[in-house]
This record gives structure tokens, sequence and C-alpha cells, in this order.
């Protein structure tokens, strides 16, 4: 009796486990294919064209070896990000907790003013309005008793159809693959500060934590599920970076097509010029809708993650205490959105590019862990592969960090 009582919960088991992999997966997925990560793509395909390639490349390398190193620790340890630092070196986990809910804060308010961009290509609606009522939606999904279960769904869905959205407009503007190719490893142009951006868009700030924590807070951890969490990580790369990739390539047909695309402008937007040019008014409503799936799924992503790191402050904080942070965390993001005047697209942009300067501290934190504090993680011994590439990699974030900060903040004038 007892062997066949033990068969549905080992069922369940199962299930569940599977269940937190595909929802970590999809959160990491999406907060990495945000509207920063939209905008700031065409910007710089228009600015650059197949040259470009070399940053998606390189940004897919570094989300490997960054996800890897730190799902692998907070899996390990047990711990959220904040408190294994903490207990690595005293006060860096603050440290890191301060720069990690700035840096999501700046995020947020871009993922907003994505939002509204999105509606705003899909039925006209003033980008304000659409920011409101987009972020209106994520506090109440947030303030919903069902709200970790509703967020998995909603965030696999929305990331399903942006997938398959974006390869029909990559499809129909029939762009020069070969050539991207090419110059994904032989690049004609190298630009550090654009650079340092894709890969802050993409994995920079919260982003490297959100897969992680959800894990964390599903339960799946500990030496037994390392190979399946570090298997997941793996189809979350190779999804952000399939879709990288699709929508690199639709935006560089048109470009490769001789289309003007402007990215001067106070309020360009030029994303929705590369997908208007390539499908016409059909394409502008599909990437209102990807834009705004995008957006919605990264203000969700940004103010979980980012309330995530309060541990660091309060360890014996609720889930419900943690809801209500996020929810004034979202509606702070929405109040500085409203009142600023930053275009939109000029804040996606810089809003990658300062989480690109935080990555490379927290990175350093977690190659150190893994390193030197086997303790913290029962003793697991780290492969040396792992650890040599995230020193390599660490390095080169704080290089690039240094070499485009200036840059980086010339996006905001």
């Amino acid at each position: 009796m007892a062997a066949q009582e033990s068969v549905p919960t080992t069922v369940e088991y199962v299930k569940s486990r599977r269940s937190s992999l595909i929802s970590a997966i999809f959160l990491m997925a999406t907060s990495a294919i945000g509207p920063g990560f939209i905008t700031q793509t065409a910007t710089f395909t228009v600015a650059l064209g197949a040259a470009f390639a070399f940053g998606i490349l390189a940004s897919i390398v570094i989300d490997f070896i960054v996800q890897q190193n730190i799902w692998r620790v907070v899996t390990l340890t047990k711990m959220h990000s904040s408190e294994i630092a903490n207990a690595t070196i005293p006060g860096s986990g603050y440290l890191l907790a301060i720069l990690v809910i700035f840096g999501g804060l700046i995020f947020n308010i871009g993922n907003i003013a994505g939002a509204g961009l999105g509606l705003n290509a899909l039925v006209g609606l003033d980008p304000k309005w659409g920011g409101l009522l987009s972020a209106l939606l994520a506090i109440y999904i947030f303030s919903s008793r069902k709200a970790s279960t509703f967020i998995d769904r909603l965030i696999i869905g929305l990331g399903v159809v942006m997938v398959g959205l974006t390869l029909f407009v990559a499809i129909a503007s029939n762009p020069p693959v070969g050539e991207a190719l090419r110059q994904s490893v032989l690049p004609d142009t190298v630009d550090f500060a654009m650079i340092t951006t894709i890969v802050g868009g993409t994995v920079g700030g919260y982003i490297c934590y959100a897969g992680a924590h959800r894990l964390l807070d599903k339960g799946t951890v500990g030496i037994e599920n390392i190979n399946v969490v570090s298997s997941a990580a793996t189809k979350g790369i190779l999804v952000v970076g399939l879709m990288r990739y699709i929508l690199f390539l639709a935006i560089l047909g048109v470009v490769a097509s001789g289309v003007t695309i402007d990215i001067s402008g106070h309020a360009a937007n030029p994303a929705s010029q590369a997908f208007q040019a390539a499908a016409g008014n059909f394409g502008l409503r599909i990437f209102g809708l990807i834009l705004w799936a995008a957006a919605l799924t990264s203000v969700i992503g940004a103010a979980y993650t980012s309330m995530s790191f309060l541990t660091a402050f309060k360890s014996s904080i609720t889930e419900r205490q943690r809801n209500i942070a996020t929810i004034l965390f979202i509606a702070m993001s929405l109040i500085v959105y409203l009142f600023m005047g930053t275009a939109p697209a000029a804040l996606l942009v810089f809003a990658g590019g300062f989480n690109g300067l935080i990555l490379p501290i927290g990175l350093t934190l977690f190659i150190y862990i893994g390193w030197k504090r086997s303790d913290l993680m029962s003793g697991y011994h780290y492969p040396r592969w792992l650890l040599w590439s995230g020193v390599v990699t660490c390095a080169l974030t704080w290089y690039m960090g240094v070499m485009s900060v200036g840059a980086i903040f010339n996006y905001l004038k």
C-alpha cells in the first residue's frame, strides 16, 4: 500500500518540477525579450546593418555563461541572490539589492513606456493611456489570489505569440541571411556601447536573476535538481537566442531593401517603422501586439524579480507582503513614466545600457562564490569550465562597461 501511495506523490512531484522549470524558462526569456531589446535591436540594426549580428551573437554567448552560473548558484545555495551575496561578503547583498531594484525601476519605466508604444501601434491609443492601462493590468494580476499560476500561464502564452509573429515578419522582410551569418563572426564594425546596451537589455540588472528566483520560489532547488536546472537554463537561452535572431533578421531585411528608418527624431520608433515597411499596416499591428506582449511580460518580470531582492532587508517577508511591495513598485514606475519628458524609445535604449553597467557587479560576486564558497553549496564541485568562462565573461563585461559608460548616458540626451 505504501508503495502504491507513493506513486501519485512522485507523479505530482515530477509535474510540479516540470511546471516550475517551464515557468522559469519563460520568465527569463520574456524578461530578456522586452520592449527595450526590441527598440535597441531596431536602433542598432539601422545604425550597423548586418554587422550588428556580432552583437547579437555576443549577447547570446554572454547570456549563456551568466545564466548558467546564476541559476546554478541560486539552486544550490537555496537562497535569493542578495542573501547569497551577504553570506559571502557581508554588506554586498544590500548593495546588489539596491542596484538591481533601482535598475529594475528604470527598466520598468521603460517597460510601461513600451506597453504604451505597443497599444499605440496596435489600436492607435495615446502612449500615456496605453502605459496606464497596461500598468493597471499588471497591478490587477499581482493583486489576484491566484497571481502565481496566472503569471506562469500568461507569460508562456504571450511568449509563444511573440516568437510566432516575429518569425512571420522575418520571412516577409526577406533578409540577407548569409551576410548576417558571416558578420556574426567577422563583423565589419564593433561598437562596445551597443554591445553593452544589448547585453544589459537581455541579461543585465534584474533579468539574469528572474528565472533563478522563480525556481527558488517554486522549490526546485538542491543538488538533486542541478542537472534539470542547467538543462532548463540552456533551453531558455535557446528560446531567447532564436527570438533575438529572427527579430534582428526581420529588421535587417527592411534595412537591406533600402527603406529609410528614422532613429534620430525625439519620438522615433524604429521597430514600428521596420515592421510597417515589411508588412504594411498589418505589420504595424503585429508590431504593436508583439511590443505590448513583450512590455507586459517584462513589467511583470521586472517587478517580480526586483521585489524578490527585498529579502536582503527582511528575510521573513511573506508572499502577500511581497505582492503588495510589487504593486507599489509598478505604481511608482507608472507615476514616473506619466510625468517624465524623455522619449520612450530613448529611455528603452538607456535602460538596457544602465543595467549592462550593473551586470558585472553581481556576476563578480557569483563567480567568487563558485570558486571559494562550496560550503554554501553543500560541498558541490563546481564545473571549472563554467567558472573560467565566467571569469572571462566577467572581465569582458567590466571592460565594456568602463568603455561605454559615457555613451550610454548620452542616450538620454
